[in-house]
Parts: C-alpha cells; sequence; structure tokens
C-alpha cells in the first residue's frame, strides 16, 4: 500500500487568506498545509502538496503521481467546472481521489454546480472551509486502509 497523500490545489488558491475571506475564509494555504502536515505526522503517512495555476502542470502532478501515491486530494477550484483535462488525468490513473471545496459550489453561481471531476472521484467535500481539508485527508486515510 503507497503511504502517500498528494494535496493538488488548483488557481487562485495560493491567494487563500487574502482573496475573498468572506467566501474562502481567512486561512492561507500554508496553514492549511500545516495542519495536514501534522495530521500525516500522527497517521505515518507522507503527505505531498502541489498547487498550481496552469492546467498542464496539474495533469502532469497527477500523471506522475502513479508510483506512490495511494490517494489524492484535489480543490480543483476554477477547473472544477471547465477541465476535462484533469478529469480524464484522474480517471487514467486510477488513484482513488477526494475532490474538496472551501465553499458549497452548489450554493453560489449556476456555472459553479457543475463538477467534471466529481464523477471520478471516490466523493466530494464542499461548503466547510478549510475543515473540508481535514475532513478529505481524513477520508484519504481510510481509503488507503482497505
Amino acid at each position: 500500500m503507497a503511504k502517500k497523500v498528494l494535496v493538488i490545489n488548483g488557481p487562485n488558491l495560493n491567494l487563500l487568506g487574502e482573496r475573498e475571506p468572506e467566501i474562502y475564509g481567512s486561512k492561507s494555504l500554508k496553514e492549511i498545509e500545516s495542519e495536514l502536515t501534522e495530521l500525516a505526522r500522527k497517521a505515518k503517512v507522507e503527505v505531498e502538496f502541489f498547487q498550481s495555476n496552469h492546467e498542464g502542470e496539474i495533469v502532469d502532478k497527477i500523471q506522475k503521481a502513479r508510483a506512490d501515491t495511494g490517494c489524492i486530494i484535489i480543490n480543483p477550484a476554477a477547473f472544477t467546472h471547465t477541465s476535462v483535462a484533469i478529469r480524464d488525468a484522474l480517471a487514467s490513473v486510477k488513484i482513488p481521489a477526494v475532490e474538496v471545496h472551501l465553499s458549497n459550489i452548489y450554493g453560489r453561481e449556476d456555472f459553479r454546480h457543475h463538477s467534471y471531476i466529481a464523477a471520478v472521484v471516490r466523493g466530494q467535500i464542499a461548503g466547510f472551509g478549510a475543515y473540508g481539508y481535514i475532513l478529505a485527508f481524513h477520508a484519504a486515510l481510510e481509503i488507503m486502509r482497505k
């Protein structure tokens, strides 16, 4: 069993904590990563973080994960609603994945209600702010145990 969780974050998530905090919260991506690092240490699994504003870089990262990753946590951000390429990469590698969103995408603008990613992941967590990453990490651990 691979003992690594790969956490992928899409466009604009590098601005967490300063970008629209009323929607996305006040925690920075680094703060979320620190919390997940501590959870990983306690669970004795490796965690790797990757953020990109570029679709192709995210596809490349997913493809490279085939060798050593037990589960992917992905917040594709705006690519959730537009990227068949990321969807196809996730489907191709056959690594279980959990989709996470800080906001409740179904309670926002209509264009955010469709996720290309949802059909190829084990589950989706949305609307719990930064805590959604904690929930996704626990889900990833459970997936890797089975």
